[in-house]
């Protein structure tokens, strides 16, 4: 990396916690000083605008999130295992998770939820919709190797494990407990084992 790639992912890597607990349109270019040590200049030297700090450290949240799961699901064998992966993700990582401020797709939604159309809420749907296809497609997979349902249909409960899993994390988030997010969890587990699983 050259010089002023490192800048530009010192930057990303130390103002996306902030981001993530402060929300996009809460976090002040005071705020991302503050973070790096870095001068106003420095930051748009690296950056056009706040929008884009902001839309880097959307990716890069993003990103961390998605190596956790995706390195879960590579380690199961059979497509249940990779299937039930992604709720033993977020039991295991939760506490981590609300130490750098929750989950960013959750937060990134509802800070966009009544707003005009922007780049952040984009990328929020993009998200969305890829996590919707990796599941959509699992389940298919599972379909055609004789593990899952032939029967049961995969849109549907990859809109569920991700409705049971943001609602939790919203729940617990707003609570202070995990209990919802647990309860969650343990629901889409058992939705695995008794109704996909053959």
């Amino acid at each position: 990396m050259s010089k002023a790639e490192r800048t530009r992912q010192f930057i990303i890597e130390q103002t996306a916690p902030v981001f993530n607990k402060q929300g996009y349109a809460g976090t002040s270019l005071n705020d991302l000083t503050a973070a790096t040590g870095l001068t106003k200049g420095a930051i748009y030297g690296n950056f056009e605008n706040k929008e884009e700090v902001a839309l880097a450290a959307f990716d890069y949240n993003l990103g961390l999130v998605q190596e956790g799961m995706r390195t879960g699901m590579l380690s199961g064998g059979t497509v249940r295992e990779k299937l039930l992966a992604m709720p033993r993700f977020y039991r295991q990582h939760y506490p981590l998770l609300q130490q750098t401020g929750g989950c960013p797709i959750l937060n990134a939604a509802v800070e966009c939820d009544d707003a005009p159309p922007t780049a952040l809420l984009q990328r929020v749907q993009d998200s969305l919709a890829k996590w919707h296809r990796n599941l959509v497609r699992l389940i298919e997979k599972g379909q055609q190797t004789g593990e899952i349902k032939p029967a049961a249909d995969a849109s549907r409960y990859a809109n569920l494990f991700i409705a049971l899993t943001e609602g939790g994390i919203l729940v617990s988030k707003a609570t202070g407990s995990s209990a919802a997010l647990f309860a969650s969890l343990e629901h889409i587990e058992h939705l695995i084992e008794t109704e996909l699983a053959l």
